[in-house]
């Protein structure tokens, strides 16, 4: 896979999900996240996990931003207008980071900023097997001198990591001017699985937890009944179920849906559940219904697992539009299966190009020779 086959932009495919919705007096940007932003260097090919005192070769290389700009890599390609606050080194591997997100990507930049004499974060990811095994380094990056608490901008939605133990303030402010606001959660290293320890979550339209981690914080044996439980809490629950797919309650209408999943040949996870969540944001704000939100949350997942690192494989619409022209045609199909994925006739662009498709992989050392 060549580093310089073809560019970011290409994802977007010039779709506008939300453009029968836009007017004058829209929020400054779709959606709002803030987070730490790592330089990935993904290695794919493995055959097997490291082992402790050989050298092991990849196959496949590729490195890119990661961390946050996983999540608003994903949500920029499928055509929503996305606001990242994050601090970058202002060493090479900060400036690659931005450069590849503010021009790479179109995202808006304007509330990060760049930390003199701070080293950006970096995580190796090492994917065989299906699975990943990552090693990072960072340090926290300083807070602004004289900042006041941060503000977000006005915006249609806010996607939030929640984090056991700790309430972030710009969660509750985003909420209260207006912004819906998505969630999901990590590992509780503490073990103790308290929802009373995601006081953040009060804020929070649409829960997307894993299975395990649903069924741990709701003490219950069975995801869908922890969904069940946590929309007791919280307007809209999305519980994923790995391989079987994703089921959901929506507490305010009372609807259920569950999707299953695609099964694909994985090549690297990294970044699959940022995809989801991007998903499932975009058909929410779009208006669709639970099922379709599901399916296509679904579907951008199964295509971003088949290539490499998180931000590198967010597909957007000429992914979809590809993928969509390549299965109608395909006797291997089953015809029900399909009929799931019909609303996306209307939506999606003329595909511009044969599937599979393969996708840029821009490395650091390349910048130059572009």
């Amino acid at each position: 896979m060549t580093p310089r086959e073809g560019t970011p932009q290409e994802h977007t495919a010039h779709v506008d999900p939300l453009g029968a919705l836009r007017a004058p007096d829209d929020p400054d940007c779709d959606v709002y996240l803030t987070g730490t932003v790592f330089l990935d260097i993904i290695f794919t090919g493995l055959d097997s996990a490291p082992v402790r005192g050989t050298e092991s070769w990849a196959r496949g290389m590729g490195s890119s931003p990661g961390g946050i700009a996983n999540m608003a890599s994903a949500l920029a390609r499928l055509g929503l207008r996305t606001s990242l606050a994050a601090a970058f080194g202002d060493d090479h591997y900060g400036e690659y980071c931005w450069d590849a997100l503010e021009q790479g990507e179109g995202i808006d930049l304007s509330g990060s900023r760049t930390v003199p004499g701070w080293h950006s974060p970096v995580t190796v990811s090492m994917a065989y097997e299906g699975e990943r095994t990552m090693v990072s380094h960072g340090h926290e990056a300083p807070p602004p001198e004289g900042a006041l608490p941060e503000c977000p901008p006005r915006a249609r939605a806010a996607v939030a990591a929640l984090t056991p133990g700790r309430s972030d303030g710009w969660i509750a402010r985003a909420a209260r001017h207006g912004a819906r606001v998505f969630a999901d959660v990590g590992w509780d290293d503490t073990g103790r699985w308290d929802l009373a320890g995601l006081p953040d979550l009060a804020y929070c339209e649409a829960f997307l937890p894993n299975a395990e981690e649903a069924m741990r914080y709701t003490r219950t044996e069975c995801p869908r009944a922890a969904a069940r439980a946590l929309a007791e809490l919280v307007p809209l629950v999305v519980v994923t179920l790995g391989a079987e797919g994703a089921y959901a309650v929506d507490s305010a209408t009372g609807a259920t849906a569950e999707v299953p999943a695609i099964d694909v040949e994985a090549l690297d996870p990294t970044g699959a559940g940022d995809v989801f969540v991007a998903g499932f944001v975009t058909g929410t704000l779009a208006g669709w219904p639970l099922a379709d939100r599901l399916a296509f949350s679904g579907l951008t997942a199964a295509l971003s697992v088949q290539e490499f690192g998180g931000s590198l494989s967010a597909p957007g619409w000429a992914e979809v539009a590809a993928w969509w022209n390549y299965v109608q045609s395909s006797a291997d199909q089953d015809p029900a299966a399909l009929r799931r994925y019909a609303f996306l006739a209307g939506l999606l662009p003329a595909p511009t190009r044969p599937w599979p498709l393969r996708r840029a992989v821009p490395t650091i050392g390349f910048g130059r020779s572009a």
